[in-house]
C-alpha cells in the first residue's frame, strides 16, 4: 500500500473538522494536515478511540454539531 502523497501546493477543497481521540490508532500532526486541508475545527477529545461512535457517541455527536454550526 502506498502512502497518500500530495503535490506541492495541492489543496483539498472541502472544509475539514478533526476530532483527535486519545486512543486512536494514528493521526498525522496538525501542521501536516493543514498543508493540504482547510482545517476549520481541530479538537483534542478527552476520551475514546478508533470506534468513537460506539465508545463515546455523545462526545462525537456534540463535536459534529459544533463543526456544522460553524458552516451556518
Amino acid at each position: 500500500m502506498r502512502p497518500l502523497v500530495f503535490e506541492a501546493g495541492e489543496r483539498i477543497r472541502p472544509l475539514l473538522g478533526v476530532s483527535v481521540f486519545p486512543k486512536e490508532i494514528a493521526m498525522p500532526p496538525r501542521s501536516q494536515v493543514e498543508r493540504v486541508f482547510d482545517v476549520r475545527r481541530w479538537t483534542e477529545m478527552p476520551a475514546g478511540g478508533h470506534f468513537a461512535a460506539l465508545e463515546k457517541p455523545d462526545l462525537l455527536a456534540a463535536e459534529l454539531r459544533a463543526f456544522f454550526r460553524l458552516l451556518r
